[in-house]
């Protein structure tokens, strides 16, 4: 064999070994189960029904292997890390001037760092792993993290309550749409913010949440927020969530004597 011959055979097998290194990169080593390389994405796992599998395959739904949301509107004054697309928020003038003081002050008075359930659509954006579980007339969501906490979307026909009792994380019913589990969320009280940057809502916030297996890989979320005491019109955030297969959610305390919250002093 030639010098030459043998020196495009040296070329092809550097360069197959690269783009082989390429393929293995890790995803950034942030958060629980960073660092690892995932299996490369396939079709969505599907269970005999029919329907997308969101979950029920061992492992977790992962918002901190990157960082976490801090603004749902992508611009918070914290954002490592944007979403899909920027919504059009509209506050009305009350609204505006809480927002304005959340964000001035750093989130010093988050309900979240005194372990109050972060509520919806929150919950999906916090940095703590959650899992769901599937059944016939229920979807059932567990959480790490916002106070280790449980979730159920009802899938059997029921409708929302006439006067629904204000809860954290409310009322929530669901349908299939193609592929799409859609939840539709009432019944939400006002402790809690939209977001780590604070966002406000109202008692009258109505939600409407999409949850999209695109992938092995992927879950899409979509939020439709509908405030008409808080907002001048309804508008829309997503993001993507990594699938993390093989783990488990840990144990999370978090105690209401939290003794961080004395240093958080604002600007």
């Amino acid at each position: 064999m030639s010098k030459r011959a043998r020196s495009f055979i040296l070329i092809a097998v550097l360069g197959f070994l690269a783009s082989l290194a390429i393929a293995q990169e890790p995803e950034p080593a942030q958060g629980r189960g960073g660092g690892r390389p995932r299996p490369p994405a396939g079709p969505a796992p599907r269970l005999p029904d029919g329907h997308p599998d969101l979950g029920n395959d061992k492992g977790i739904w992962s918002p901190n292997v990157v960082p976490n949301i801090a603004g749902i509107d992508s611009i918070g004054h914290r954002q490592t890390r944007v979403v899909e697309k920027p919504p059009d928020i509209q506050f009305l003038p009350g609204a505006l001037e809480v927002y304005k003081q959340r964000s001035g002050t750093l989130s010093k008075d988050d309900p979240e760092a005194h372990c109050l359930p972060p509520g919806n659509p929150r919950m999906m954006a916090t940095p703590f792993p959650f899992q769901i579980y599937q059944y016939p007339t229920r979807v059932i969501f567990l959480f790490e993290g916002g106070a280790h906490i449980w979730r159920i979307i009802y899938m059997d026909g029921r409708q929302h309550p006439k006067d629904p009792n204000p809860t954290f994380l409310g009322d929530s019913i669901g349908r299939w749409e193609g592929d799409t589990l859609v939840a539709d969320v009432v019944g939400l009280n006002d402790q809690t913010w939209l977001d780590e940057v604070g966002h406000p809502h109202s008692d009258a916030l109505h939600v409407i949440e999409r949850f999209t297996r695109v992938d092995s890989n992927t879950l899409h979320y979509e939020a439709t927020i509908d405030d008409p005491k808080t907002y001048a019109k309804p508008w829309t955030t997503s993001w993507n969530i990594p699938w993390r297969a093989g783990e488990e959610l840990l144990e999370y305390i978090c105690q209401q004597n939290n003794k961080d919250l004395q240093h958080l002093v604002g600007k």
